[in-house]
């Protein structure tokens, strides 16, 4: 195991805001939430108040379900400033999956959207204290005790801190490091949802890491857009460049590419994290119809007239991402190869990195300067990486992982813990791989069937297929991944659709609504296509997914 000993992210937190405590620290993009650093910090110790004025203990649950906002931020570090348990939530989970996580999760309150507070219903979630706006703080629902604790949460504020809050007030317990933290839910099923629990030290050495390879510029400001409820934008869109100084600047909705472009602009980010599709969605919009033109492709290899037109892609991409940008940081899947390579060509500071969210989530990174082509970097400080193969640098077999940022365990599910470890305590990451002799990772293929979505949500399809399979007409599903949409390929039952008097493409189309109407938006099918024979199967009876595309 590389790297030094882990310091607490709140270490960091405190050192930061003492620094720059009347300096920009994070905002909503095109909104009126705002904080310096030092009204970030007197907001998480007016929360810590409303905590304990509600009897709130430290080790109890508070979920947050809401899509992106400064205020989830802010709520976020307070409650692991009051050492609590932050229970991060997508808000478009369907209604029954989000009172399902608050439920199983234990959680005593719920921070949400107004969206989202519209859809619960309290008498769902039994164990919750309260319910609280994450767009004015105000109360939503409440117990006694909680309505009290609401109703003087002012009063009892300046009672705390009768001079006012400053520098001095700032003291966060970094004794913890082997804590509970976070409960991040990798899916939205209900049936055995797997709540990844991560402690302070796996935040604490995903953080720390960061920070020692990735500089800060003094005034730098950096776009979060990916979702805040999973692991890479939390940890590194957010918790890691606030604790560095950053000026984070919030997107609130979802990342469209016109309104990420003009973002793009109007922030001028020094750096960017990115999943795949959005680097690529960019490629084929921006760059591909130029440089694929037959003269440009014959130009592009000529040395001097060559290099001309590779910086000018340079400095069209460059000004795409608003100007500004130090380094294009990729994660969460595979880059597609003719992406990569002209990133290469043009010599533009990007790398692919790897993790997930067991590891809270980072494995492997390596700096633009000396990442390898195709590979997601080298295991990071205070972590370990291994192939179990014969031949780690020649054989293909599953990438295993320890160190500081694997997760303790999924939340009341011994079962799938213990499955997901070796037993001598290596975290499987269900990806297949190699490992060269420089410690480069290349992942080779998909143990998992995951799909990562447009702003980096997992996406099960075997939940989906579930879902699917239980519908009229639907003998048998597989649910495929196709230019960035979910398209359903359906081995159909005909006698249902001509007992009903439709088609069969008709019957699959209300059962498409049906679907769509039960799980998040990001798992949305696009269309159905029907098979004309049954899937190809395994010894074992399972679909052949590889033979399906």
């Amino acid at each position: 195991m590389n790297g030094n000993q882990t310091k607490h992210f709140l270490s960091y937190y405190k050192d930061t805001i003492t620094r720059k405590w009347n300096d920009d620290a994070i905002e909503d993009y095109k909104g009126t939430v705002k904080y310096t650093f030092g009204e970030m910090a007197e907001q998480m110790a007016r929360i810590g108040i409303l905590f304990k004025n509600a009897g709130i203990k430290k080790g109890d649950k508070i979920a947050l379900c809401s899509p992106n906002s400064t205020n989830w931020a802010v709520t976020f570090l307070a409650v692991a400033a009051y050492e609590g348990v932050g229970v991060s939530i997508m808000a478009n989970f369907a209604t029954e999956t989000i009172e399902g996580l608050v439920n199983h999760s234990d959680s005593k309150i719920l921070f949400a959207a107004q969206n989202v507070q519209n859809q619960v219903n309290p008498a769902n979630m039994p164990n919750l204290e309260g319910i609280v706006s994450l767009d004015n703080f105000e109360m939503v629902y409440g117990t006694e005790q909680f309505k009290k604790a609401m109703n003087n949460w002012d009063a009892d504020f300046k009672a705390a801190y009768p001079n006012g809050f400053s520098k001095e007030d700032l003291n966060y317990n970094t004794d913890n490091l082997d804590q509970l933290a976070l409960i991040n839910y990798t899916s939205g099923t209900t049936s055995s949802p797997k709540g990844v629990m991560l402690s302070y030290r796996s935040i604490s050495s995903n953080c720390q890491f960061a920070i020692d390879y990735i500089p800060i510029p003094e005034n730098g400001k950096l776009l979060e857009l990916l979702p805040m409820a999973h692991m890479f934008g939390l940890m590194f869109e957010f918790i890691f460049t606030l604790a560095g100084g950053a000026h984070v600047v919030v997107l609130t909705k979802a990342p469209a590419p016109q309104i990420l472009m003009q973002a793009f602009q109007d922030v001028k980010p020094f750096m960017v994290l990115s999943v795949p599709l959005i680097i690529e969605k960019i490629f084929k919009g921006k760059i591909f119809p130029a440089i694929k033109k037959p003269a440009i492709k014959i130009l592009w290899h000529i040395p001097i007239i060559g290099g001309l037109i590779k910086k000018k892609v340079y400095t069209q991409l460059q000004q795409a991402f608003g100007g500004n940008l130090e380094r294009l940081i990729i994660g969460g899947a595979a880059l597609n190869k003719e992406v990569e390579r002209c990133l290469r060509d043009i010599k533009f500071p990007y790398c692919v990195g790897y993790g997930m969210t067991e590891a809270g989530p980072l494995i492997a990174y390596t700096d633009y300067k000396t990442y390898k082509m195709y590979s997601c970097g080298r295991s990071c400080d205070r972590m370990e990486a291994k192939i179990d193969s014969a031949n780690q640098q020649k054989v293909v077999g599953e990438i295993l992982c320890k160190g500081d940022n694997v997760m303790l365990g999924y939340y009341k599910n011994e079962e799938a813990t213990k499955a997901t470890f070796t037993a001598d305590g290596w975290l499987k990451t269900g990806d297949l791989g190699i490992i060269d002799k420089n410690g480069n990772i290349f992942i080779r293929g998909r143990n998992k069937n995951m799909i990562l979505g447009p702003s980096g949500q997992n996406i099960y399809p075997e939940e989906l297929e579930d879902k699917l399979n239980n519908l009229e007409g639907v003998i048998e599903s597989i649910v495929v991944e196709r230019d960035g949409k979910l398209v359903g390929l359906v081995y159909p039952d005909l006698t249902v659709a001509e007992k009903l008097g439709i088609s069969a493409d008709e019957l699959m189309k209300q059962n498409i609504q049906k679907l769509n109407k039960v799980v998040p938006s990001f798992c949305h099918l696009s269309k159905i296509e029907l098979m004309k024979e049954e899937f190809a199967k395994t010894p074992k009876n399972s679909i052949k997914r590889f033979m399906y595309k």
